[in-house]
C-alpha cells in the first residue's frame, strides 16, 4: 500500500496567512530560488545552515528534503551539521542532526 503524498507546507496556511503565502511561492521561490548567480545546489546548503544555526527545524525538514533534490548529498548535509556544531552550538547540531535523520530515513523508504 502507498503513502499519499505529504501536503505541502504551504497549503496549511493558505487561507490564514494568503499574502505570506504568495510572497513565498512568487518571490522566494518564484524569484529569489531562480536567481542564476547560485546554483539551486549552493541555495540549498546556504538555506540549510541558516536554518540549522537558527534552529528552525520545523523548516529544516522541507529543506533538508529539497536540498538531496537539489544534488547535495546526504554526506554532505551531515558534514554541514557537524560543522555548524561549533558555530551555532551543539544544541542546534544535534537537533538538526535528528531531523536529518529522520527525513533520510523517509527518503530511503521512497
Amino acid at each position: 500500500m502507498s503513502k499519499p503524498p505529504t501536503p505541502n507546507p504551504r497549503d496549511r496556511l493558505r487561507s490564514f496567512a494568503p499574502k505570506l503565502i504568495d510572497l513565498t511561492d512568487n518571490v522566494l521561490f518564484g524569484d529569489v530560488w531562480e536567481r542564476p548567480g547560485l546554483s539551486k545546489r549552493d541555495r540549498s546548503l546556504i538555506t540549510c545552515a541558516a536554518l540549522v544555526a537558527l534552529n528552525c527545524t520545523e523548516q529544516q525538514r522541507g529543506h533538508f528534503a529539497r536540498a538531496i533534490n537539489n544534488g547535495v548529498k546526504k554526506d554532505e548535509l551531515i558534514e554541514l551539521i557537524t560543522h555548524l556544531a561549533f558555530y551555532s552550538g551543539w544544541p542546534t547540531a544535534m537537533s538538526a542532526a535528528n531531523v536529518a535523520k529522520e527525513v533520510l530515513e523517509e527518503g530511503d523508504k521512497k
